[in-house]
């Protein structure tokens, strides 16, 4: 089986690690998987690297990009040619644009051949996966009736299999925007690297030495890209409403910190000045060490407007920390259901759940209110946290990725033969890959 794995760009996100870890373990199950990138844009982060260190040389078309351009139809040339050199089984597109293209050029490689003349294309697979989409919060009307147009199309004429990364975003997708049929979509929960996280205790103090911070300080951080879909404004608006309403009433300092960087960078930091947050919030940039900043936090904070399933609650909640996330996408599956009986205030605006606490978007009062039942109640964020780990230990593992991923591709090509052959290809790979355990 040989598998071209295509993604716009290999940028700082979840979706970048997601394409590493699945080429870099289809190869340990002896699939040929080969990963193929566009160029990173200028004022955001590469991540590259990560996939380097992961023994993966990914292959480069540099007139692949997020943005529409003429050089698009260049990129579906190339991307065509690829797969005529290749002669993948199956082509597995990620993120938005690497879907259209992809799927356009592998439309191309499957029909674009002599032996369509006597009814028989090319055998190949094509797949997509939503890390998350852009039907609303990112473009004008008319830019997203475009792409949601788009979308349907190749969901109709190229695209074997879409895979989602959790039940409410097939229930978004499918349901509410009408993309795609029912029998198409598979949901593959994402994983990630657990062993990275195995010793919590003794990381937390990293962080927290190099900001100054002192045992009895409730550090409260928000991790992502600083780009509009993200929403800091937001994040800032809630830290300045919770300054006046409850920094008297907290016991300890509490301190907000910022994790990533972008083009909105200095936008942000003046929007925190002119809200007298100086001191209050700090701009940490990019870090590339999860395993420190996430043990140094005591509550994660997330307010997009819109969402697959954030990698970054995944990881705080494999480091036992609570959550504060605007209810949008897979958020609400990771939080879990709403705690019962509820022992603190409710409002239609915020939820206390399972894992952490779910608010109604671009709301900056309930948010506030929401980091307050957090913060002040140590209890509660223990409790939350401990849910929170046990919740990705079962359900987003490395390894639990890789396997479904195998499964779901033993499925298609062999749908006759049942899937049986896959999964015990995949449960071998689960219980004898150095994976195990992560």
């Amino acid at each position: 089986m040989k598998i071209v794995r295509i993604i716009a760009r290999l940028n700082v996100g979840g979706p970048a690690r997601h394409v590493t870890w699945l080429t870099s373990g289809l190869q340990q199950m002896g699939y040929e998987s080969v990963l193929v990138v566009g160029s990173v844009p200028p004022g955001e982060d590469d991540m590259s690297y990560f996939a380097h260190a992961h023994g993966i040389e990914p292959i480069v078309i540099p007139e692949m990009s997020r943005e529409v351009s003429i050089k698009d139809a260049v990129t579906i040339w190339k991307l065509y040619r690829l797969l005529v050199r290749l002669r993948p089984s199956i082509v597995h597109t990620h993120t938005a644009k690497a879907g259209t293209v992809g799927r356009v050029a592998g439309l191309l490689y499957r029909w674009l051949t002599p032996s369509t003349l006597v009814g028989r294309p090319r055998p190949c697979c094509l797949v997509h996966t939503y890390h998350g989409h852009v039907f609303h919060s990112y473009y004008g009307w008319l830019k997203t009736r475009l792409f949601l147009t788009i979308e349907k199309v190749l969901a109709r004429v190229a695209t074997d299999r879409i895979v989602v990364v959790s039940p409410q975003q097939h229930r978004e997708i499918h349901e509410k925007f009408a993309v795609g049929r029912a029998d198409q979509f598979a949901v593959v929960p994402l994983g990630l690297d657990l062993s990275a996280f195995a010793d919590r205790p003794a990381k937390r103090c990293v962080m927290r030495g190099e900001l100054g911070a002192s045992d009895d300080d409730v550090l409260v951080g928000i991790v992502g890209r600083l780009t509009e879909v993200k929403n800091h404004k937001l994040f800032l608006q809630a830290v300045a409403l919770y300054k006046k309403a409850y920094a008297a009433m907290s016991g300890g300092r509490v301190r907000f910190l910022i994790i990533g960087d972008g083009h909105l960078r200095s936008l942000l930091e003046r929007e925190a000045h002119a809200l007298n947050l100086d001191g209050e919030v700090l701009f940490l940039g990019t870090r590339d060490d999860p395993e420190n900043f996430y043990s140094a936090l005591d509550v994660v904070a997330l307010t997009s407007l819109n969402e697959g399933t954030p990698l970054t609650l995944i990881e705080a909640m494999a480091n036992a920390r609570a959550v504060v996330a605007t209810a949008v996408g897979g958020v609400v599956d990771l939080l879990g259901e709403t705690i019962t009986p509820l022992e603190m205030s409710r409002s239609d605006a915020y939820t206390v759940c399972e894992r952490g606490v779910l608010v109604q978007p671009n709301d900056a009062e309930a948010f506030c209110h929401a980091l307050a039942v957090v913060v002040r109640d140590e209890k509660l964020r223990r409790e939350m946290g401990e849910r929170g780990r046990s919740f990705v230990e079962r359900n987003h593992s490395r390894r639990r990725l890789i396997a479904n991923v195998a499964s779901l591709y033993g499925e298609l090509l062999a749908p006759k033969a049942t899937s049986s052959e896959a999964q015990q290809r995949s449960s071998r790979f689960v219980e004898t890959s150095g994976l195990k355990g992560d």
